[in-house]
């Protein structure tokens, strides 16, 4: 079997992947803070793990995928005042619209999918356990890690302490015994989420969450844990110094995978310059599908440029394929060998599309090995899950031609009768309406078929 290689950033080397049980790989990836719809930006780590659990699953008997889901954060309370209400009520609506949004991106559910407010208890278990190791302490309502006692606190940002320090936006606080001392829980006001420990009442840092939880059902020490690449520091950083502190082990993952930036227009995306684009928009105007397909379409560690023309461009290569492929079944074919050979490069996504189109060359030439290797083995990048038809069909609104299917399938249906009755100018009158319209008619002995363009 042919090896899988990833870029670890702990050793900023792309290595050889060595799972600690080759029957069960155990994977973490770090998942939304609930306070409003997920953007493009949220969507590539989403996807492009999806990809990586989905190529795992070939190859090892079990995969154990979780992603968290962060209900308690300042984020959340401040989104829940502005819009005056309850902040289980933000929450609970914000995770609907979250799998609906995940759902359209084709993305297949975690195995496990913890909230922070429903582990609390581990939390506090494993602040205590890092307060009586040495490694934080109370004071005045906080508690604290305290980084000098780790020596090598920044291994995976690589980064001086200076530079985290400013890296971090420390708060300077009289409580704190260094600057780089990071908050683990904090004290809550009558006001605000908050739950009674031996500290006071209060909530927990955002850092301490993902330590809990991972461990909870991953392990102390597990395979990969993933994530975008603005987690790296401080999130990822002070999640490896709290894990292998109170676990007194060197590593908390043997895999560090992150995902680069996504931007619109080769401006990185930003709420100041307004644009910011939500799954939910980009998937209403062009599906989808297609914005999964414009995901993958850049290696998933360099940067995105999601502009108008690339998501074009990724609708206009889903419907080549979709053609090509047609409505074969592929349940029995075997996924192409060298589709698989990309992905086992570091998830190499562009490569593998394009390995994809190679096949739609062959499967449009008559061969129907070929077109069933595609439908197989697009399905590993969640990909031509549709029929043929219903994609062609369904169109987006980036193209929306005003016209629906009965109104396509009546002028049709016109065009038939004025080729049967030899007036030949009506029809074409008609197939220059529908052309016009962005629908795209294919004669043949067995009918007329149709597809948006």
């Amino acid at each position: 079997m042919s090896v899988l290689k990833l870029h670890n950033t702990l050793t900023r080397k792309k290595e050889d992947f060595v799972p600690i049980d080759n029957d069960h790989v155990r994977v973490y990836a770090c998942g939304p803070t609930v306070y409003g719809r997920i953007h493009v930006g949220n969507a590539r780590p989403i996807v492009v793990f999806d990809v990586l659990v989905r190529l795992l699953r070939l190859r090892h008997a079990k995969v154990t995928y979780v992603r968290n889901i962060t209900d308690v954060d300042d984020k959340i309370n401040i989104r829940a005042a502005e819009r005056g209400i309850g902040i289980d009520e933000l929450c609970a609506e914000t995770i609907e619209t979250f799998h609906q949004d995940t759902e359209r991106l084709g993305a297949l559910a975690p195995d496990i999918e913890p909230r922070a407010t429903h582990h609390i208890a581990e939390m506090q278990a494993m602040i205590t356990t890092l307060i009586d190791k040495g490694h934080a302490y109370a004071a005045d309502g906080h508690v604290l890690f305290q980084v000098s006692t780790m020596a090598d606190y920044g291994s995976l940002s690589k980064r001086s302490m200076d530079d985290m320090i400013a890296g971090a936006r420390v708060e300077i606080a009289p409580y704190k015994r260094e600057p780089a001392d990071f908050i683990l829980w904090k004290p809550s006001s009558d006001d605000q989420p908050g739950w009674d420990s031996p500290w006071g009442r209060g909530r927990p840092g955002w850092h301490i969450e993902c330590s809990a939880m991972a461990k909870t059902y991953l392990g102390e020490v597990f395979d990969i844990h993933a994530g975008g690449l603005d987690l790296i520091f401080p999130h990822h950083e002070n999640e490896i110094a709290q894990s292998c502190c109170a676990h007194d082990q060197t590593k908390m993952a043997h895999y560090w995978l992150h995902n680069g930036f996504v931007t619109m227009n080769d401006e990185k995306m930003s709420k100041s310059l307004g644009n910011i684009i939500s799954v939910t928009d980009a998937a209403d105007q062009y599906r989808g599908e297609t914005l999964r397909a414009a995901l993958l379409s850049a290696h998933y560690r360099t940067p995105l440029d999601l502009s108008d023309s690339a998501m074009r461009d990724a609708r206009n290569g889903l419907d080549r394929l979709y053609r090509a492929v047609g409505d074969v079944d592929a349940s029995q074919h075997k996924i192409d060998a060298d589709f698989i050979a990309c992905l086992l490069d570091d998830l190499n996504t562009p490569a593998a599309m394009a390995r994809l189109h190679e096949l739609a060359r062959l499967a449009n030439k008559g061969d129907d090995a070929a077109a069933m290797a595609l439908k197989a083995s697009a399905a590993v990048l969640g990909l031509l899950q549709k029929s043929a038809d219903g994609w062609a069909k369904a169109g987006d609104a980036a193209t929306d031609d005003g016209l629906d299917d009965a109104a396509i399938d009546g002028l049709i249906e016109a065009r038939k009768q004025a080729r049967a009755n030899r007036d030949f100018a009506k029809a074409d009158d008609i197939r220059d309406q529908l052309t016009d319209a962005g629908i795209i008619l294919e004669d043949s002995v067995d009918g007329t078929i149709w597809r948006r363009r």
